[in-house]
């Protein structure tokens, strides 16, 4: 399996696209990473860990944003795609 889930097994990082679809499943990685990060804390937290409550809140918020961001860049990917789509040639 490759380390990117998004690559399609083409060598097509050096296009425009590639890069493009390479960023995406670097970021998508990187969200994915914050909220297990974020999920790691909580469980410390609530299982009596010695870890600061501020941080523990940070990790969240930062996660959940960065969730809802990339969903916002997914939501306008998809509108574009249909526009696409509706082009009549």
């Amino acid at each position: 399996m490759p380390a990117n889930p998004f690559e399609s097994g083409r060598s097509s990082a050096s296009t425009g696209a590639g890069k493009f679809l390479e960023l995406l499943g670097d970021k998508a990685l990187e969200v994915n990473e914050m909220q297990l990060t974020a999920d790691d804390n909580v469980h410390a937290l609530l299982t009596g860990e010695d870890v600061n409550e501020a941080e523990v809140l940070t990790s969240v918020q930062k996660a959940d944003l960065a969730f809802r961001m990339l969903l916002q860049i997914r939501n306008k990917l998809m509108e574009a795609y249909r526009e696409v789509q509706q082009i009549q040639i």
